[in-house]
């Protein structure tokens, strides 16, 4: 499929224990530098195209969002429905959600968690370094309103697409993409609508999308509907990736109904009614790699340069609109903050599970949450996704996937990049697998504990993971057992109730390794055990979103009993902290028998 499979780490030293491939790296179909932060925005002062803020609002009348700088800067399909039709000549149709059918019940909300049982403290938080990434709650922080206004039901009605916020002129997004390594042609926004922008008191601009919101002209067959499993997951994936440091898109609230949708979850031909819902969703930009494929593809060249110099204007400052090498300027970044993002997924064990081009952001932030899992017995061939029959986006392949998207965007921009701009645009992709390995290296040298740089780190952490492999022990969990085991312990090998540090134990080479760990923890000068395994807590998360956990919380849910969702968007909030209901309800402990039965599907 290409050249050469990309490896975690382009090592292996010399030593006594030899890995083999430890990880190979690269939605859902409807360099060092960073731009931007975990959160992705782009600050700038509220101006007359974009929305109007109010601090703190304890009600929605104030609330306003615009339409206003999307449509004016380019061509907009007036189409007359939301009737699937292919699309020309623009970038969004007009499309007004499909109301979702009462009654109407809020099953979460991104908001300030000011009082829950063993909330962790303020103090403790601010102390916590992992933090600093933005931490943003997205009904306070970001779209400045108080967290009373869920209970009203403007606000169940604003959420599910029953009615519009002021200002709001809907739009759907016509985009295209690779889908599995091959061209789907249009695909577009099928059963989500942009509300509009909105600016808020810091001058962040987010865009506002439902996601499960109706048809609209790119929903093919579908009936733009989401259901409830799907979209406890997409609530809580974005928000448990946002507060993990992971650039992503994030979820505002969680609306479901009794709506009847017929779903083929496992496309078996056993089609099942469930209940439908729709998640308030936002991010700087939704544009993608798609967004600007199918307008090459199309040979739509001028709004392929309109939309170009839209987004480098609004999402990359750095850029100035007269360079002559503005669209390779945009490329590089884009290449180089690609790599970062998949780096990141992989320090967390996070499979995306559809790495389409459609799926890609032009941001380099993680969107559209599908069949997404995080790898529990570690293994590079981990898959998430059912549908994915030949493990393509496999976790041992996503910066694979990555690099064949990013080769497909040099594709699209190929006819406004002169020859010679061409061919440096494939010197810049080029480069691409150095940054991901420098990338991964550091950031596992930090699981791990590992201050400076020494020649066989690379062999440390790739030994480390084929024993993983080999014992099939827990990813999350064995990085944050090596945080809290004191040097004395490792010297002891206690590892008492750790009980994937026992799994790992087991291999007949950890002798060896943890050796080598040991030595190397103590060429580390003015490096004591307690200062080692804070720096190791704040890298090595606690909690991850389990598929059993999302699957427990599901089942409720659709029960119309939320308390399980809340409980985890609460857990996930703090997942560096140990935190006793967390403890109590197990989501530190070994898997369950049954989550292994537990599968994810493209079906949503």
């Amino acid at each position: 499929m290409f050249p050469f499979r990309v490896m975690l780490f382009a090592l292996v030293a010399a030593s006594s224990f030899t890995p083999v491939c430890v990880l190979q790296f690269c939605t859902d179909g409807d360099g060092d530098c960073h731009r931007h932060d975990a959160t992705a925005s782009s600050s700038r002062p509220p101006n007359t195209f974009t929305s109007r803020w109010n601090a703190s609002a304890s009600n929605l009348d104030r609330f306003r969002v615009s339409c206003k700088k999307l449509i004016e800067a380019f061509p907009i399909d007036e189409g007359g429905g939301n009737y699937a039709r292919s699309v020309k000549n623009c970038i969004f149709s007009k499309s007004t959600p499909t109301p979702l059918k009462g009654p109407l019940r809020l099953a979460a909300a991104s908001k300030v968690w000011l009082q829950h049982q063993q909330s962790p403290s303020r103090e403790i938080v601010a102390r916590t370094s992992y933090l600093h990434l933005s931490r943003q709650e997205v009904m306070e922080d970001i779209l400045d309103l108080d967290v009373a206004v869920t209970r009203s039901d403007d606000f169940l009605l604003y959420a599910s697409g029953g009615r519009l916020p002021p200002g709001s002129a809907p739009l759907a997004h016509r985009y295209g993409g690779h889908q599995f390594g091959y061209w789907a042609g249009q695909l577009g926004d099928g059963r989500a609508h942009s509300l509009g922008q909105y600016t808020n008191r810091k001058g962040e601009v987010w865009e506002l999308q439902l996601k499960g919101s109706g048809k609209t002209p790119y929903s093919r067959s579908g009936d733009g509907r989401a259901v409830i499993r799907s979209s406890v997951r997409e609530f809580l994936g974005s928000e448990a990736m946002h507060f993990l440091g992971v650039p992503t898109s994030r979820a505002a609230s969680l609306i479901v109904s009794d709506e009847p949708v017929m779903r083929d979850q496992f496309y078996d031909g056993n089609v099942k009614t469930e209940r439908g819902a729709v998640v308030l969703r936002l991010a700087n930009s939704w544009f993608r790699i798609g967004s600007l494929e199918i307008l090459s593809q199309s040979g739509e060249i001028d709004l392929l340069r309109k939309l170009l110099t839209f987004v480098i204007a609004e999402h990359f400052p750095s850029i100035h609109p007269d360079d002559p090498d503005k669209y390779l300027a945009f490329y590089s970044t884009v290449v180089n903050e690609t790599a970062h993002l998949i780096a990141r997924w992989t320090s967390v064990g996070f499979a995306h599970g559809v790495c389409n081009t459609d799926n890609f952001s032009l941001l380099s932030v993680t969107l559209d949450y599908g069949p997404f899992g995080f790898v529990e017995s570690y293994s590079p061939r981990f898959v998430p996704n059912t549908s994915d029959d030949e493990g393509r986006y496999a976790i041992g392949a996503q910066a694979d996937a990555a690099l064949f998207n990013l080769e497909k965007l040099a594709t699209a921009l190929g006819p406004v990049l002169p020859g010679k701009q061409q061919s440096e645009a494939r010197d810049i992709l080029k480069g691409y697998v150095d940054i991901y390995h420098k990338r991964t290296h550091r950031l596992f040298k930090a699981k791990l504990g590992l201050l400076g740089e020494e020649e066989d780190d690379g062999s440390l952490i790739a030994f480390l993971l084929k024993m993983m492999e080999e014992t099939h022990s827990d990813f999350t969990m064995t990085f944050r057992q090596l945080s809290e085991v004191s040097f004395q312990q490792l010297l002891n090998r206690n590892f008492t109730q750790l009980w994937a540090l026992e799994d790992l134990s087991s291999h007949n080479l950890f002798p060896d390794w943890l050796s080598m760990y040991r030595l190397r923890l103590l060429r580390q000068p003015n490096d004591g055990d307690l200062e080692r395994q804070q720096r190791m807590k704040n890298e090595n998360p606690r909690y991850v979103l389990r598929n059993w956990m999302a699957q427990s919380a599901i089942s409720k849910a659709e029960k119309n009993d939320f308390s399980e969702v809340e409980l985890l968007h609460h857990i996930l909030s703090f997942p560096f902290i140990t935190q006793e209901v967390a403890e109590k309800a197990g989501y530190a402990q070994r898997p369950p028998s049954w989550a292994k039965r537990l599968k994810v599907s493209c079906s949503s």
